[in-house]
């Protein structure tokens, strides 16, 4: 009786468990036994999350960075469910699926992400917005149409966060708001974008200035209500009106894997070997959010898109070479620098002994993105449309 072909589960389909598929499906397998892969996302499209603040200021399409999974894995012979994950039995070596199959696997790969710590402050829940999927936007896009068509004469907007996704934020929509705008960014630290380089500090600084948003520092958020925001500053408790609070802090781990028997650390991520492996579960693989990794050289593995775009070839590879009795090898991350968008048309780069920002960075910003999309297709179609939309409109101008 010939032997049954190995069956992948990946769970989650963002930058860890997409890629990681769609390098699995390229891999030559011994004697042509190509295992079953099968990825299973609540979604029905993946999320290039870095190019998200683009949608609020209609400098991009939601198809050029949310393409369907179905659309991305064609031809591939990944198979793609759209599902809520109920369970994962650990013993059994099965996953459960809210509205799908059950599902057995030889290897398993948690790729569930996190989600934003709205439970922390009273009333973040009810009243604050979180910007990190395509139905956050939606909601926040549907406040922002009724805030523009209202006859207020300022729209005052309150960020929580000053790191990377608050101050994109606050720059995409000081553009799109203009002189309505008002704004104020709320950071607990000392500093903004606090563990960013001096170079992308000051970039953002003086975008943040130039636009007059409004910056505090050394502050704590006490409550939000459905038209104001409290906020601690030295013991003093001040309480501002605002007509929407964006809240950009924290990812915490989503309760499907807070469940799971596995060794994790305090902030509740399981923690893995160099290998991305999970500690006693040599068949598990773990990358991403959800995921407490050291690499090869001993340092820690931020949880960035960057981080897990790597992280994906090297859990690729050695599902591969668990399969086919080859060695495995230790994840090893580079910082490849670091790209940040501070309005329309204006972004930085900088690593790797480069500093850019302004329209120039803006453009490499796109190119080295364009270059990160998940096919060659969907680059090909992306990047053919930025190239062809801006002589449409000048064409209907």
């Amino acid at each position: 009786m010939s032997e049954q072909p190995a069956k992948i589960c990946i769970l989650g389909g963002g930058f860890g468990g997409l890629y990681t598929a769609l390098r699995l499906s390229k891999f030559t397998w011994d004697d042509g036994r190509k295992p079953e892969i099968v990825l299973v996302d609540k979604s029905d499209r993946f999320l290039f999350l870095p190019l998200l603040y683009e949608l609020l200021t209609g400098e991009l399409q939601t198809w050029e960075i949310a393409p369907p999974f179905e659309e991305l894995l064609q031809n591939t012979g990944v198979r793609f469910y759209q599902s809520e994950v109920s369970g994962i039995d650990l013993e059994q070596n099965r996953v459960h699926l809210q509205n799908g199959p059950e599902i057995s696997y030889d290897r398993l790969v948690l790729a569930l992400g996190g989600e934003t710590p709205l439970d922390i402050v009273p009333g973040a829940t009810s009243y604050a917005y979180p910007f990190r999927s395509i139905a956050d936007t939606y909601r926040l896009e549907e406040r922002l149409r009724i805030l523009e068509e209202s006859d207020a004469d300022k729209i005052r907007v309150a960020i929580v966060g000053g790191g990377y996704s608050g101050v994109e934020l606050a720059c995409k929509l000081a553009d799109r708001l203009g002189k309505r705008g008002r704004f104020r960014l709320v950071e607990m630290s000392d500093q903004i974008l606090q563990t960013s380089t001096e170079f992308n500090r000051e970039a953002a600084k003086k975008a943040l200035d130039s636009r007059g948003i409004f910056i505090d520092l050394e502050t704590k958020v006490e409550s939000i209500a459905k038209d104001n925001i409290s906020l601690e500053y030295k013991g003093q408790i001040d309480t501002i009106p605002v007509d929407l609070v964006l809240w950009t802090v924290g990812t915490k781990v989503i309760p499907i894997v807070q469940d799971l028997p596995l060794k994790k650390n305090q902030r509740g991520q399981i923690t893995t070997l160099p290998t991305l492996q999970v500690h006693d579960h040599p068949e598990i693989f773990a990358l991403g959010d959800l995921a407490d990794c050291l690499d090869a050289d001993g340092q820690q593995i931020p949880a960035t898109a960057q981080a897990a775009f790597q992280e994906s070839d090297f859990v690729a590879w050695n599902i591969w070479g668990s399969l086919t009795n080859r060695p495995l090898l230790p994840f090893r991350y580079t910082q490849l620098g670091e790209l940040m968008s501070l309005g329309v048309d204006n972004a930085t780069l900088s690593g790797l002994g480069i500093k850019i920002e302004g329209t120039l960075g803006y453009v490499a910003r796109r190119l080295l993105y364009l270059y990160r999309l998940p096919t060659l297709e969907h680059q090909l179609k992306v990047g053919f449309n930025w190239l062809v939309a801006p002589i449409i409109d000048n064409i209907q101008d």
